[in-house]
């Protein structure tokens, strides 16, 4: 299991996709060169073009014996340095980055400010500095728990099953600086991104507290508020069974 961290801003998101640069091209072209054959990767899910990670996780196959340590030195050098290995560690042979995961969280970073700051234009979204924190706290409760989130989903999404649970969806304030902290069990296509476009218009004034209420009854993509920026979102962290990541061989990264 490998933990890798990376700027989304010239990728077209982690996973493959023909003809543009993907995270997940860049590391497998690395392991390639390492081993001097085709070494594909298993993500722990798909980030869009321009999303951000800070704890993404892949596992592959590998016979080659190196430490951790070795590992990480290995794929960095070998990777452009918008891609850094953070962690590296043998894993069961069972373990299945995508399919184990128990928990994922997100944050996306919002900023107050009148103008654009062209040194966050990449990491954070600006919104209005009077912009109503209490309201967006307010919106954020009433989406915890186990609900359908049709409302809160890409209509592109083919995913028949559209429950989640919401473990915990907060604003974290400091200075200019918002941070909506975002984990749960599991996350549909654009999910994340729909809430906080949701709670951005509910801090504008622009959509009732009640708007929330209604869009998971509803479960209508049109009920629920904007999709925010691709490039205010991180994927912070992905949480697995310690069983899993602790009785590891070394064939399996």
């Amino acid at each position: 299991m490998a933990i890798v961290a990376y700027d989304g801003t010239a990728y077209h998101g982690f996973q493959t996709q023909p003809n543009v640069p993907t995270v997940q091209d860049s590391i497998e072209k690395a392991l390639t060169r390492m081993h001097k054959r085709s070494v594909p990767i298993v993500g722990s899910g798909r980030t869009d073009a321009g999303v951000h990670a800070r704890g993404q996780v892949f596992h592959f196959d590998s016979p080659l014996t190196l430490t951790p340590t070795q590992w990480v030195k290995a794929m960095n050098a070998q990777l452009d340095e918008a891609i850094r290995v953070q962690q590296v560690s043998a894993v069961s042979e069972d373990f299945h980055a995508r399919y184990h995961v128990e928990q994922k969280e997100y944050r996306y970073f919002l900023y107050r400010a009148t103008e654009l700051d062209p040194f966050q234009r990449h990491y954070a979204v600006r919104v209005q500095p009077d912009i109503h924190i209490a309201k967006m706290e307010e919106a954020a409760q009433r989406l915890l728990g186990t609900h359908d989130f049709t409302a809160f989903s890409s209509a592109k999404s083919d995913v028949e099953d559209k429950v989640r649970t919401l473990y915990r969806l907060e604003l974290v304030e400091e200075g200019d600086r918002v941070t909506v902290v975002c984990a749960g069990n599991g996350f549909l296509y654009n999910m994340v991104r729909i809430i906080v476009g949701t709670l951005i218009e509910i801090g504008a004034g622009k959509r009732a507290l009640e708007d929330i209420d209604k869009a998971l009854t509803q479960q209508d993509r049109r009920a629920a508020g904007r999709t925010a920026p691709a490039h205010g979102l991180f994927l912070w962290k992905v949480t697995y069974s310690e069983t899993l990541i602790n009785r590891g061989k070394l064939t399996r990264i």
